[in-house]
């Protein structure tokens, strides 16, 4: 895997150059053998070669802006990107006028060093969690890719781009897990932070209330150094955490109910392995969690401001939609105001039992998926088996959205296996505390997972 330690330090050593990185991407992206054409809608050629050698030419007169010099990303089509129209994975927005400038976040990235390859796919208007995309095709999933599985969704580009080395990151949104799902389903990294921690402008919305902006990468460190670049902080070492003596809760409730046998076995073994190293794990049954899920019905925030939002180009240009995706859209329009209001008032008074709940707590963990990916073929035969699966996909990491938490997503599974994300979650702010605990967490599995995630 491509990790920003190990491209730093061929990058510092000489033994590679921003502008040979960025080359390689390329090519593995226009690999026709490869996931390339499916997985990024535009690329940057002849802006990332210059970048590249503009990065190079900073670092030999000693001048390196971040930990992140130099090094390919991509960013997911939902963010602008000057000159470019952003069509948010749709065909609605093709005469949409280009961006004048950079999101802020897209801005931070490229201020920092980060040389941009391309964008990549994504579920229409990062509505879904499947990852198909009728306009563009859909990027199969680097596991099993004989058979074609599922890449997860919204950021399903984003999460092939890092799995198959066409860039050390993609940046990704996550409304109910847009982050984390494909990341858990591919075998990498995610990170949802805190929805304020990021700033959302310039990225076409799917909720004003539960949006975020997270990486997807290689490691946890990887998550931790694009995340702070993104958060506009000054770049610095996650601390150290020791598992030994780590508070982890394992909150029964629905994130442990009706688990695939692969992804059950997977999570048990990890918290065994947790056990041994000396983390102090508890199970605690949590109904309030189970609740959480009432407020997705009939769309929650994401429908009902999703209708907001496309309200006035269903009425006009409805046909140039994905079917799944509008069909989801207008169950939101007898959504009521007053059903909103309660809405907001709900939430809040779960994030308080939440809150409570956690504080005598380091951390909880659960499976990040209840299930692992399945065909293309599986999730796409009907409307019934597509939406029947895009729930079950995004059921576990929806209520890190509606508790304006933060979590981290890492790969739990023993190798050759299907991918099985591990979650790491906690409140809104303890961001940087949640990625120190889950690098400890990463650590500690990698003996079992056979993944060098230091």
């Amino acid at each position: 895997m491509w990790t920003v330690a190990a491209l730093s330090k061929r990058l510092a050593s000489g033994e590679a150059t921003s502008r040979s990185l960025v080359e390689e991407a390329l090519a593995r992206i226009a690999d026709p053998a490869g996931e390339g054409a499916r997985a990024f809608l535009k690329t940057y050629n002849d802006t990332a070669l210059a970048e590249a050698e503009c990065s190079d030419k900073l670092r030999r007169a000693g001048i390196v802006r971040s930990p992140i010099e130099g090094i390919p990303i991509s960013v997911k089509d939902l963010y602008d990107v000057a000159g470019d129209v952003t069509r948010a994975g749709s065909r609605v927005l093709d005469d949409a006028a280009p961006a004048v400038c950079d999101a802020p976040a897209v801005a931070r990235l490229r201020a920092a060093g980060a040389v941009i390859v391309g964008r990549t796919n994504m579920v229409e208007f990062a509505f879904g969690g499947v990852g198909l995309n009728p306009h563009y095709g859909t990027p199969k999933n680097p596991y099993d890719r004989k058979t074609g599985r599922v890449p997860g969704g919204s950021s399903s580009g984003a999460a092939v781009s890092v799995a198959d080395r066409m860039c050390s990151m993609g940046l990704g949104s996550d409304t109910r897990g847009s982050v984390r799902v494909p990341a858990a389903l591919c075998g990498i990294t995610g990170f949802k932070p805190t929805a304020s921690r990021v700033p959302r402008e310039g990225a076409f919305p799917l909720s004003w209330t539960l949006d975020s902006v997270g990486p997807l990468a290689s490691s946890v460190s990887c998550c931790a150094d694009y995340d702070a670049v993104l958060a506009g902080e000054r770049p610095a070492p996650l601390p150290d955490w020791p598992v030994k003596g780590l508070r982890l809760l394992v909150p029964k409730s629905i994130l442990t109910d009706d688990l695939d046998a692969a992804v059950e076995q997977a999570f048990e073994r990890a918290l065994s392995t947790l056990s041994k190293a000396g983390a102090l794990i508890t199970e605690l049954d949590v109904p309030a969690f189970t609740r959480a899920m009432d407020l997705y019905k009939n769309g929650g925030f994401a429908g009902a401001e999703a209708y907001v939002i496309h309200r006035d180009r269903l009425a006009s240009r409805a046909e140039r939609y994905d079917p799944r995706v509008s069909k989801r859209i207008v169950l939101a329009k007898e959504f009521g105001a007053a059903d909103y209001i309660q809405l907001g008032f709900d939430r809040a008074a779960l994030i308080r039992e939440s809150e409570a709940l956690g504080a005598p707590y380091d951390a909880m963990v659960y499976p990040t998926v209840a299930a692992i990916a399945p065909t293309i073929e599986e999730a796409n035969r009907t409307d019934e088996e597509y939406f029947r699966w895009n729930l079950r996909l995004l059921r576990n990491t929806g209520l890190g959205n509606v508790l304006d938490g933060c979590g981290v997503t890492l790969p739990c599974q023993a190798p050759g296996s299907a991918p099985v994300g591990f979650s790491v979650a906690g409140f809104a702010g303890g961001d940087r505390r949640v990625l120190a605990i889950a690098r400890a967490v990463e650590r500690t599995l990698d003996p079992i997972t056979q993944r060098a995630g230091r």
